[in-house]
């Protein structure tokens, strides 16, 4: 293969990769291993099963809640002062990107 075509082959498959990961510009910088690590040890997913109960899914998408990115992150924060865990700033970014990408999806 020509190196002009490698590349352009490299370009088209990078873009096609990205497509589907799109996430608000507000989630950039996110470190989603972090965001991952943080809702695990944080016991997230308990909490929400305590408040909505089956598998705690229920609490995500509320009607009329949640309806656009930064309102995520809000909510993140919320929980994190509420209950005094201790997230920096990044962290809470990190967290509601994870969330983003597997229940709310804006874009």
């Amino acid at each position: 293969m020509n190196t002009p075509y490698k590349t352009a082959m490299v370009w088209i498959s990078f873009f096609f990769a990205t497509v589907g990961h799109a996430q608000p510009a507000i989630y950039k910088d996110a470190d989603y291993k972090l965001g991952e690590k943080l809702i695990a040890e944080s016991k997230c997913v308990a909490c929400h099963v305590s408040k909505v109960g089956g598998n705690g899914s229920a609490i995500y998408k509320p009607q009329g809640r949640i309806n656009n990115a930064s309102l995520l992150r809000g909510m993140v924060e919320q929980c994190n002062t509420e209950l005094n865990l201790g997230m920096f700033p990044e962290d809470v970014t990190s967290v509601a990107a994870v969330l983003n990408r597997d229940h709310y999806k804006f874009k």
